[in-house]
């Protein structure tokens, strides 16, 4: 069932008493009572206003200074005390066209920014929205240091409070509690969504969690492993680096070995998994010297590692290997620029170490084991039982794409492949699925067919099969359960993208979904 106009007229009319006319004067008027009128426990409402038509607005936080809205709608800042030395700041964007369902957001990176582009597109999409700070502001773990109740809300406790608090004020304005409550994130948003469902099993029906940051602890130190692999943090004077130039033709010798493998030689590795890249093909010969155009023995060396899974101090696997294919990414620099990633710094630093200065010269396994043992904040989001979840009737949706330049996607199976082990089921099809786009990059972007629904801006098509959101939506209130999603990409081309284990196959003019279980 596809949410084609005639489903949405049906909507609209279902929910029409909850409000749907831009500048509505008595809508206004409501909107502003809130000012005075909301009491819940433990928060404080900053500030409250009526917004009839698009427009740039002043946001909280240093991390941006303006955000734009497209929708009319009533705007509530409030911040909610977590605990006696911490708290979130956080939005609640409640549309003037309202279609009774809530939805939270998620955060980026080291969590410290409200996502205002999300409001905006999930408050067009009709939902009564909250997206929060994520309990600090900036990307950095630095508020984290000597602080764990601040810890504690990047780690879990964020999320929550925005369903908590934003679903009494979506209640106290529309006078009607919402019909369906969903979240959707992606990347530290998706780790967050996969701890609410694990911790909080009760605060949202829908779930869509994008290129998961889970096995946390293993991540960050997976990043710092693979840029200690080209020299980092002296990367200009080590032998093994490989610079930004010479990344291109490893690029291109990846596809030469493996882009055939899906049956098209289209630029894209449909499974990066299939793909034994042998980066010796590149080491210099005695008549081709150049370290413009071939690689050293030890840049081999650190590309053998890098596209190999890593393993720990007792031969334990950490974490998968880097995707072949995601190399072509402009965001490859975030992981091999040759600085050592300041993520997982900060991490040791300030979150495992608790020191105000650390010295990455000599990081390796040991730490990666340190992070783990430590696990600060129950940050690890690595476990399987869903049971809870699943019980109640949630649904949960995950994507990632297969050229993922800073989570592998491999990781995502091997999170579908702990919960089937933890509920002794091969098949989580009737709460769980996972879908894998190839060509995709972080979240969103690359050559493949990316678009989806999934962000603002890659909203190629307003129907249940073109939007993982309305499918989430679709799944949830009518029960149909979505077999492919259908991305768009940069050239308008399509491609259905198969739902794990099903496997995507070339059948001479397209691609098709067979499922070899």
């Amino acid at each position: 069932m596809e949410f084609a106009v005639a489903i949405l007229s049906k909507l609209l009319l279902t929910f029409s008493s909850f409000g749907s006319n831009a500048g509505d004067p008595t809508l206004r008027a409501k909107c502003l009572d809130l000012k005075s009128g909301l009491n819940i426990e433990n928060t404080t409402i900053l500030d409250v206003s009526y917004l009839p038509k698009a427009s740039k607005i002043s946001t909280l936080g240093t991390c941006q200074s303006k955000a734009t809205h497209s929708a009319p709608f009533c705007r509530v800042q409030f911040h909610t005390n977590t605990s006696a030395t911490s708290g979130i700041d956080a939005e609640a964007w409640l549309p003037d066209e309202w279609f009774g369902r809530f939805m939270g957001l998620g955060n980026r990176g080291l969590g410290g920014c409200i996502a205002y582009d999300e409001l905006d597109y999930a408050s067009s999409l009709h939902f009564a929205t909250v997206a929060s700070n994520n309990g600090h502001d900036g990307d950095s773990a630095l508020p984290f240091y000597q602080n764990p109740e601040v810890l504690n809300d990047f780690s879990f406790r964020s999320i929550h409070v925005e369903a908590v608090v934003g679903k009494q004020i979506v209640e106290a304005y529309y006078g009607h509690p919402q019909t369906k409550s969903y979240y959707v994130g992606c990347s530290t948003g998706g780790r967050q969504g996969t701890q609410t469902a694990l911790k909080y099993p009760e605060d949202f029906d829908g779930i869509l969690a994008g290129a998961p940051a889970t096995d946390f602890n293993h991540l960050v130190h997976w990043t710092g492993m693979l840029s200690r692999f080209l020299g980092s943090p002296d990367a200009a004077s080590s032998p093994s680096f490989v610079s930004p130039k010479l990344w291109t033709f490893v690029h291109k010798e990846v596809l030469r070995q493996c882009d055939g493998l899906g049956g098209v030689v289209d630029r894209i590795i449909t499974e990066p998994d299939a793909c034994d890249f042998r980066p010796e093909t590149l080491l210099c010969r005695p008549d081709l010297t150049s370290s413009k155009s071939c690689l050293t023995t030890p840049q081999v060396e650190a590309l053998r590692k890098i596209y190999s899974p890593l393993y720990g101090l007792d031969g334990e696997l950490v974490y998968p290997r880097y995707d072949p294919g995601a190399e072509s990414s402009p965001l490859i620099g975030f992981t091999f620029s040759g600085e050592f990633p300041p993520y997982t710094k900060q991490w040791l630093q300030y979150v495992v170490l608790n020191v105000s200065d650390y010295d990455v010269n000599d990081y390796g396994l040991k730490h990666g084991a340190l992070i783990d043992s430590v696990d600060a904040g129950d940050i690890a989001t690595f476990d399987g039982d869903f049971s809870t979840f699943r019980a109640r009737g949630g649904k949960f949706l995950s994507y990632h794409g297969r050229a993922d330049s800073i989570i592998p996607s491999g990781n995502s199976k091997r999170v579908y492949d702990l919960i089937s082990r933890s509920l002794s089921t091969p098949n989580l099809d009737d709460f769980y699925r996972l879908f894998l786009v190839p060509g995709m990059d972080h979240c969103a972007g690359g050559l493949g067919a990316s678009k989806f629904g999934q962000l603002p801006g890659t909203q190629a098509r307003n129907s249940s099969s073109h939007n993982i959101i309305l499918a989430m939506v679709d799944w949830v209130e009518n029960g149909v359960a979505p077999d492919s999603i259908i991305g768009t990409a940069s050239d308008r081309t399509t491609r259905a993208h198969c739902r794990y284990p099903v496997r995507s196959l070339w059948n001479g003019s397209d691609f098709v979904c067979e499922d070899a279980r």
